[in-house]
């Protein structure tokens, strides 16, 4: 016999058999409920002055019972119907209320959350005998700010709905939708959300990069929401109220991921995912995801594992008891382990290997740089915020053929080139991967190999996006992970890139501010100065 779910404490035995019999029951697919197990439930919650519910999946059977209090009744975790974009989730949920009440906000707010397929509350009378019943639904476009419609109320033995049609006509509409907007965007669609505690314009920026974070990543935005707030909370990051709003959003504009501009910790992703039936990520994640699908090197795609390895081992959680397994042999100790932490144990194990391959990998550069020494050769590296242009200026300074795209870490693995100066010194130049705000520490750590290039620098030249509104945040962003680094005791040489998006007086300014040499990569002409600067610094070393 299947379980009776929430509030069962204090019911007789056989009031407890009584709802248990109910997963005997069917409901033809195309009725919300027959007048018969409307009756049955009625009486059943008037007796004992408790809500009963039914999930009831499209062939009719009955999927969970619940019980809950006077006033209100608590969903189980339904792990086997999660609803996909442009679906439902296949259950409609049926249930009393103790009195002749309509739908409360609280059922309405589970039909759109949880994209039921639709949600009916019996009335009674006093005596316990129904009265109506009254129903809604999703609607795949909001209709005046509301994502549902309440159907006028209806009689028991003359609910006229039918159920399996009206289900198959609003998927069929969702799908339209979802697929229209896949069709346009041609890739995942997501949510983009902030939670600000500072000024308005900090908050605007910062979601200006994350756009551009999502852009890189493939992911089309749906919609950005920024949420004011005296201080984050501290289990949702968000309000309740707005999360709700948000999953609502979700279902309306195709979006199957909400991605976070902030880190949110364990304990938030398992609050939020356990409110949330879609794919939560944070600004971390998304970075991490980029660099996974930027690795083409050995080197770098051990770097990048290494990194996501390190972000989800405190995320890795349970979500029920069914992970559990016994796990034990010959010489074992009590139930074993749960599969939970065979999987942190592997994901340790992964990492300790990965460490070992990496450490690798800095005695062959360091074997490098220690040859690259004993020829003399001079070595500037180039350094700068992504998407600032540093590919594209080592392309034109060698006449190489990196790739360069205008997007956030088009390039990954670090690329070195020979450059010859006019007075015949010859130099090598290297193009390290892209620094940005917050970079995660689980990047600084794995890509300790690559960033440890800049030890054997000889000048760091420091590439500044100058037509960025936020050039000069993105310069102290750029400066914090040097000193991090430990870097900032190197000669550094700021080039002022794109040179041509702004008037030449302003340009002169900036640089004259800041000690910059003002270019732009694209125009050769434009590199004459920054070679002469460079190679009077490399000259005079």
């Amino acid at each position: 016999m299947k379980r009776v779910y929430g509030n069962t404490a204090g019911l007789k035995a056989g009031q407890l058999r009584r709802l248990e019999n109910l997963y005997r029951r069917r409901i033809p697919p195309e009725q919300v409920v027959t007048p018969e197990l409307a009756r049955e439930l009625s009486l059943l919650a008037h007796e004992i002055r408790r809500q009963i519910g039914l999930l009831v999946n499209r062939q009719g059977r009955l999927a969970f019972v619940v019980v809950g209090d006077p006033r209100k009744i608590l969903l189980p975790e339904m792990e086997d119907y999660r609803a996909a974009p442009g679906r439902l989730n296949g259950l409609r949920f049926v249930h009393t209320h103790l009195d002749n009440e309509p739908l409360t906000q609280d059922d309405l707010t589970d039909l759109a959350l949880l994209r039921l397929d639709l949600i009916a509350a019996i009335g009674q009378r006093g005596d316990g005998e129904p009265l109506t019943v009254h129903v809604a639904h999703v609607l795949p476009k909001a209709a005046e700010r509301l994502p549902y419609r309440v159907l006028p109320p209806q009689t028991p033995w003359g609910l006229d709905v039918d159920c399996l049609q009206l289900v198959r006509a609003l998927e069929s509409e969702l799908e339209r939708t979802v697929s229209g907007r896949r069709a346009a965007a041609g890739r995942e669609r997501a949510l983009l959300v902030s939670v600000a505690t500072g000024p308005r314009r900090r908050a605007a920026e910062s979601m200006a990069e994350l756009r551009e974070l999502a852009r890189s990543a493939g992911i089309e935005t749906a919609g950005a929401v920024i949420q004011h707030r005296d201080k984050v909370d501290a289990r949702f990051l968000i309000g309740t109220g707005k999360l709700q709003e948000l999953t609502i959003q979700a279902l309306q504009e195709g979006a199957s991921l909400i991605v976070f501009d902030q880190e949110l910790n364990p304990s938030q992703i398992r609050s939020i995912t356990d409110q949330v039936d879609l794919k939560i990520i944070d600004r971390s994640q998304l970075i991490l995801d980029i660099f996974a699908q930027r690795a083409l090197s050995r080197e770098g795609k051990l770097q990048v594992e290494l990194a996501q390895l390190r972000y989800m081992l405190p995320r890795l959680v349970g979500r029920n008891t069914a992970l559990s397994r016994l796990a034990g042999g010959i010489g074992g100790r009590g139930p074993g382990e749960t599969k939970l932490e065979i999987d942190r144990r592997r994901v340790r194990e992964r990492i300790a290997r990965l460490e070992d391959e990496l450490e690798q990998v800095r005695r062959h550069r360091r074997q490098r740089r220690a040859l690259r020494g004993k020829k003399s050769l001079p070595v500037i590296s180039i350094i700068g915020y992504t998407n600032a242009g540093k590919s594209t200026l080592l392309n034109s300074l060698t006449k190489s053929r990196m790739l360069a795209e205008s997007r956030m870490f088009a390039t990954l693995d670090p690329a070195s080139r020979r450059l010859k100066f006019p007075r015949d010194i010859e130099v090598i130049v290297t193009d390290t991967v892209g620094f940005i705000r917050d970079l995660p520490q689980e990047l600084m750590v794995a890509f300790r190999a690559t960033l440890e290039e800049l030890e054997g620098a000889d000048l760091l030249l420091h590439v500044v996006d100058i037509a960025n509104p936020r050039f000069e945040e993105q310069i102290r962003s750029v400066e914090a992970v040097i000193a991090e680094l430990h870097l900032e005791h190197k000669p550094c040489l700021k080039v002022f890139n794109k040179r041509d998006l702004l008037d030449p007086e302003t340009v002169a300014n900036l640089c004259l501010r800041h000690g910059a040499v003002p270019v732009s990569a694209l125009e050769a002409a434009s590199l004459k100065p920054l070679i002469d600067r460079l190679q009077a610094l490399i000259a005079g070393r």
